[in-house]
């Protein structure tokens, strides 16, 4: 089977433009529907349905495409192993992230990323609404869970601490807390369809069980953008659970401050980079992941 025409067929997957496709090819149009038809031919089934206005993947195109990713990936590695130039950082890597990680993180450090590999290029989709790795061709993905599906494996970037946070003037108009059942006096921010997570005193001195957001706690303001959440926050809108990484500078400003620093969120999660399982990793995943393990996995917000 050419795998050039395999490369074709994710391109034209990837664009849903046999045209686009063969542009970055660099081949016609014309050349680029005889290859598709002939790899059609080989497997005797149709990939893609074809019509004047667009193209999209057939059902058997949709379950092939996997496999003809790991083939190139396969092909990258092996041919890597005999040191072909195949195996250049170039190319386009598509990265999912969460917007409000990224903003702080990511952006900040890409301009060297860039520079360090001038053949490469970045389409970012950033959100906290979690994508379909496989289904949106993405490269690598940036996640608060480990992978859970079989077909995708993850390598851990950072611990991912979670804090009660409130601003001073929230405080200032609704008073303290002294332990977690106070929570229900007071205006709550959560993320959206936040599960409850336990509230564990870190002194010992206190064996109730606790979860935030309470069970009859009031929730004045529900998000499902982290950024917005912790603006919301800042502008003394109420109390809510953040990452640490994502207030560390605001608790070091004094715009936010820690609230209940003696209770810790039972949460023993974990910030992790998640890509479509392979045997080897294309050059570009891999050098992307060794780049922000490298500039991020040793950041500077430990809440020690």
């Amino acid at each position: 089977m050419d795998t050039e025409s395999l490369r074709l067929f994710v391109k034209v997957a990837e664009s849903l433009s046999i045209s686009a496709a063969g542009r970055t090819l660099g081949i016609s149009p014309a050349i680029a529907s005889a290859r598709l038809s002939k790899l059609e031919n080989q497997l005797g089934t149709d990939l893609l349905h074809r019509s004047t206005r667009k193209v999209s993947l057939s059902t058997e195109g949709e379950g092939f495409l996997p496999y003809a990713k790991e083939i190139l990936v396969q092909q990258d590695a092996a041919m890597a192993a005999i040191g072909s130039e195949i195996n250049e950082v170039k190319g386009l890597l598509r990265f999912t992230a969460s917007n409000t990680f990224a903003q702080l993180y990511i952006l900040p450090v890409l301009p060297e990323f860039l520079a360090k590999y001038p053949e490469l290029d970045l389409e970012l989709r950033l959100s906290d609404t979690e994508v379909n790795l496989i289904e949106h061709g993405i490269d690598l993905a940036l996640r608060n869970t480990e992978a859970k599906d079989s077909g995708l494996r993850a390598r851990k970037l950072a611990d991912d601490q979670r804090i009660l946070c409130a601003s001073p003037d929230y405080i200032a108009a609704h008073g303290t807390l002294d332990t977690p059942k106070d929570l229900v006096d007071h205006q709550l921010i959560v993320f959206k369809d936040a599960k409850g997570r336990k509230l564990i005193s870190a002194v010992q001195d206190d064996q109730n069980e606790y979860v935030f957001p309470p069970v009859n706690g009031r929730i004045r303001l529900n998000c499902d953008d982290g950024t917005s959440m912790k603006l919301a926050t800042v502008a003394g809108a109420g109390i809510s659970m953040n990452s640490y990484w994502s207030v560390a500078e605001d608790i070091k400003q004094g715009s936010l401050v820690r609230i209940l620093p003696d209770y810790n969120v039972d949460d023993h999660t974990a910030i992790w980079l998640v890509y479509p399982k392979a045997n080897a990793l294309s050059a570009k995943v891999r050098v992307f992941i060794d780049f922000l393990v490298e500039k991020i996995g040793a950041a500077d917000w430990d809440n020690s």
